[in-house]
């Protein structure tokens, strides 16, 4: 499947949307992965210490991060005005070793994290910068497992 991600393509088996440690998840990562949850054409599964929506079709995909950017562009329409600005940003990563397996000896992916921004200070005042990383919700890139003979 070929997935686009804001002007970069990648072809992989599956996109796989997680929402980690759900106890400890802050509301707006619940309503993240609710959003992707609902979508069609996905496959579900509930463990015991993560919960994760499986995504198959590439228009799927694109569905999906439409509904990550509504939920963060309601998340900034609640900030106060004149004293708040919000703002969110993907994060990218990856690990692998030479033989094309992770950490924990998994198939490399690539990662994907949300950031938040929160700006605050209000006329004549300082801004006060903070950065808050949505430990909780994530997106997998899966790569393909590739036997070598």
């Amino acid at each position: 499947m070929r997935f686009d991600f804001y002007g970069l393509s990648f072809e992989t088996p599956r996109v796989v949307f997680h929402l980690w440690s759900p106890w400890r998840a802050t509301n707006l990562e619940h309503r993240l992965f609710e959003a992707m949850r609902q979508l069609p054409r996905t496959e579900f599964e509930d463990g015991p210490d993560e919960r994760r929506v499986t995504i198959l079709d590439p228009k799927t995909c694109r569905i999906a991060l439409q509904a990550v950017s509504r939920v963060l562009k309601g998340w900034q329409e609640d900030a106060e005005a004149g004293s708040e600005k919000r703002t969110w940003r993907w994060l990218i990563e990856g690990d692998t070793d030479d033989a094309g397996y992770d950490h924990n000896g998994e198939a490399a992916s690539l990662w994907g994290f949300l950031r938040l921004g929160l700006e605050r200070g209000g006329v004549g005042e300082m801004e006060k910068t903070e950065d808050i990383d949505l430990d909780g919700f994530g997106l997998e890139i899966t790569g393909e497992v590739v036997k070598f003979s």
